[in-house]
C-alpha cells in the first residue's frame, strides 16, 4: 500500500458506476482509495503485530479514508508472534496511532488475531483469536443483510452534507461587498475554518458534516460568490423534515422488507465454507455434525495413501483411550489442537475426516485427520473435497455396499 506506482487495482461490480482500475503512474492514490471507499460497504485495514508501524504514505491513504469511519475495521495480525503483555502494548499504541490519523471520537473495532493457516506461535491467547475470528468473519457475512441500511446511511449522510453546504454558501455570498469582491474572496476563502466554527455553533451542526476545510478551499478559488444561489427556507424545511421524519418512518419499512424476503447472509463459500466443523463448533454438542457432503469418489483396488504411516497414528489413537473403537470429539479436539494450528484449518480437517459424519474418530479416520495435520504443517494446502485415494478403505467398501 506504501508504493503508489505498483498497485493494481481490479474491480467488479454490476453497476454503472463501478469502473475498472489499472496500474497506472502519477494518479492521485488518495484520490482513487476515496472513490472505492465512496461505493464499498466495508473497507479493513490489516496491521501486523510485530512490525506495527504507520509511515506517512500510509498515513495519506488512511486520511483519504475520511468520512467514512462507518464503514472501517481494523485487523490486527499475526498476533500470535507476541505474548500476552507486548500484545496489549501494541493494541494500545495502535489505537493512538490511528486515533491521530482520525482525529474522531469514534472507536474502531479492531480485530486481533492470527488470520493465517500456520501454527500458532504463542498459543496463549489461542481462545481470543477464535472469538475475534468469529466475530469478524460473522461481520463480513452480515454485509448483505445490511445493504439497504447502508443505503439509507449514505442518504443520511448525503443529506446532512447538502444542509451544511448550503449554509457555507450562503453566508460566503451575504458576506461579498459590492466592491473590491476579489479581496474579499481571498479573505472568506482565507478564514473559511472560522467560518465553519460559526456555522456549526449557530446552527447546532456536529462537526462531522462538515467537508474538508482544505479541499472546499482549493474549489472555491475558481467560484464566483457573488454568482451563488440565495438560501430558499422552503426548500431547507423539506430538508429538516426529511432528515428529522422521514428517515425515521423508512427504517420500520426495511425491516419488514427483509422479513417478508426472508434475507439471509449472502457471504458464503471461500473462507465460509468449512472452517467451522465438528467439536470446533462453538456450543457444539460434540458429534452432531451436518449430514451430506461428498465423501469423496469410491476409491476401488486404489492403495490408500495414509496406510505407510498407520502405524504410528494408531499408537497415538490408542494411547487416548477410544471407547468401543472410536474416538469422541472432544478427546480426538484436544489431540489436534495440541498442534498448534487455528480452529479455522481443524475444522475443514475434521470436516475431511470424519467420513461416515457420525461426529467420532475410528482408527482409520483419525490416521488420516494425522496426515492432514502433517501435510498443512508441512505447508502445504487442504484439498476442497477428500479426493479417492485419501479415503479410508473401510469407508470405501461401506460407499460400495450402500450402491
Amino acid at each position: 500500500m506504501n508504493n503508489y506506482n505498483n498497485i493494481k487495482c481490479d474491480y467488479v461490480g454490476t453497476t454503472e458506476e463501478t469502473k475498472p482500475c489499472g496500474t497506472y503512474e502519477g494518479y492521485d492514490f488518495p484520490a482513487v482509495l476515496r472513490w472505492f471507499a465512496e461505493r464499498v460497504d466495508r473497507i479493513i485495514l490489516l496491521f501486523d503485530a510485530h512490525k506495527l508501524e504507520i509511515s506517512d504514505e500510509f498515513s495519506e491513504a488512511i486520511g483519504s479514508l475520511r468520512g467514512n469511519e462507518d464503514k472501517l475495521r481494523v485487523v490486527l495480525n499475526k498476533a500470535d508472534m507476541v505474548g500476552t503483555q507486548q500484545l496489549m502494548r501494541i493494541y494500545g499504541a495502535l489505537m493512538w496511532s490511528l486515533g491521530k490519523v482520525f482525529n474522531t471520537p469514534e472507536v474502531l473495532r479492531v480485530y486481533i488475531g492470527s488470520f493465517w493457516s500456520e501454527p500458532l506461535l504463542v498459543p496463549d491467547n489461542r481462545r481470543l483469536f477464535e472469538l475475534e475470528e468469529e466475530d469478524l468473519f460473522s461481520d463480513i457475512q452480515n454485509l448483505p443483510h445490511n445493504a439497504a441500511l447502508r443505503k439509507l446511511n449514505d442518504l443520511v449522510k448525503r443529506a446532512r452534507l447538502v444542509r451544511v453546504h448550503a449554509y457555507i454558501i450562503s453566508y460566503l455570498k451575504k458576506e461579498m461587498p459590492t466592491f473590491r469582491k476579489d479581496n474579499k474572496k481571498k479573505n472568506l476563502i482565507y478564514q473559511l475554518p472560522v467560518i465553519f466554527s460559526k456555522i456549526q455553533l449557530q446552527h447546532h451542526i456536529s462537526a462531522g458534516d462538515f467537508p474538508d476545510c482544505a479541499k472546499m478551499q482549493e474549489q472555491l478559488l475558481i467560484h464566483d460568490f457573488t454568482k451563488f444561489k440565495p438560501m430558499k427556507p422552503s426548500l431547507m424545511a423539506a430538508l429538516d423534515e426529511l432528515l428529522a421524519s422521514d428517515i425515521a418512518k423508512l427504517m420500520p419499512l426495511l425491516r419488514q422488507e427483509e422479513i417478508d424476503a426472508g434475507v439471509q447472509p449472502g457471504v458464503q463459500g471461500g473462507a465460509f465454507l468449512g472452517t467451522r466443523a465438528g467439536p470446533f463448533v462453538e456450543n457444539d454438542p460434540f458429534g452432531e455434525v451436518e449430514n451430506g457432503g461428498e465423501d469423496g469418489e469410491d476409491g476401488g483396488e486404489m492403495a490408500w495413501v495414509v496406510t505407510k504411516d498407520k502405524p504410528k497414528y494408531d499408537e497415538i489413537f490408542y494411547n487416548l483411550a477410544p471407547n468401543e473403537g472410536k474416538l469422541s470429539g472432544t478427546k480426538a479436539k484436544d489431540w489436534m489442537v495440541s498442534t498448534r494450528l487455528p480452529n479455522s484449518v481443524l475444522g475443514r480437517i475434521w470436516k475431511l475426516s470424519d467420513v461416515d459424519r457420525d461426529g467420532m474418530l475410528d482408527d482409520e479416520e483419525f490416521a488420516l485427520a494425522s496426515h492432514l495435520i502433517e501435510v498443512k504443517l508441512e505447508g502445504h494446502g487442504l484439498p476442497p473435497e477428500l479426493p479417492a485415494r485419501l479415503v479410508p478403505p473401510s469407508k470405501r467398501r461401506q460407499k460400495g455396499s450402500d450402491i
